[in-house]
């Protein structure tokens, strides 16, 4: 068994097996065409969700805080490999959760894109928590990654220039985590409250 769970490749197969006997032997004929694509992409985009905001958690919550008590000869393992690798699962599993976030709100039988992002009335909740995580993927994209390569030395700078970058990155990390929690009460609530 332990070399079974050893294999992070073997465990993901064996989870989408699982899932396909939950789609076609328990779900079966209950569902029709148009509700099987909106539930796979309504799948994807939480299991995406789930990773990103996940990530995000973990530096908040672990990464960031520990940091300063990583004793120095270890700190380049952090920084050169730990880090690297979870800002790789950070930013492509953003970009994901928007895009197919985007193709759950334009797929039939409830295509509600436009009325969300402009807030047409019963699609206000949904449309705040999209507005959100698109304001949250831009940060990824465009403020926390570019900064984070260069404080972890991907990219060429001096000290100063790193730590600046550091303090940016750090700064717009903590401003997404602010954010996730009301985009989250969004996601999950829109449903539940009298909204589309």
């Amino acid at each position: 068994m332990a070399k079974f769970f050893g294999n992070l490749n073997a465990v993901l197969l064996a989870g989408l097996v699982l899932l396909l006997i939950v789609i076609f032997g328990i779900q079966g004929e209950a569902v029709s065409g148009d509700y099987y694509l909106s539930g796979l992409l309504r799948f994807l985009h939480v299991l995406l969700g789930i990773m990103w905001i996940g990530l995000l958690y973990y530096f908040n919550f672990v990464q960031i805080p520990t940091m300063p008590n990583v004793p120095a000869e270890l700190k380049p393992a952090v920084s050169k490999h730990i880090a690297p690798a979870a800002l790789f699962w950070f930013r492509w599993s953003a970009l994901l959760t928007v895009i197919l976030g985007a193709g759950l709100a334009s797929t039939p039988p409830d295509s509600y894109l436009v009325d969300a992002l402009t807030f047409r009335e019963n699609y206000r909740v949904i449309g705040l928590g999209m507005w959100l995580g698109l304001i949250m993927a831009f940060n990824v994209w465009f403020v926390i990654w570019p900064n984070q390569k260069r404080a972890l030395g991907i990219v060429e700078a001096d000290d100063a220039a790193k730590a600046k970058s550091a303090t940016t990155a750090m700064m717009f990390s903590r401003i997404n985590t602010m954010l996730s929690i009301p985009m989250l009460y969004c996601m999950v609530s829109h449903m539940h409250i009298g909204e589309a």
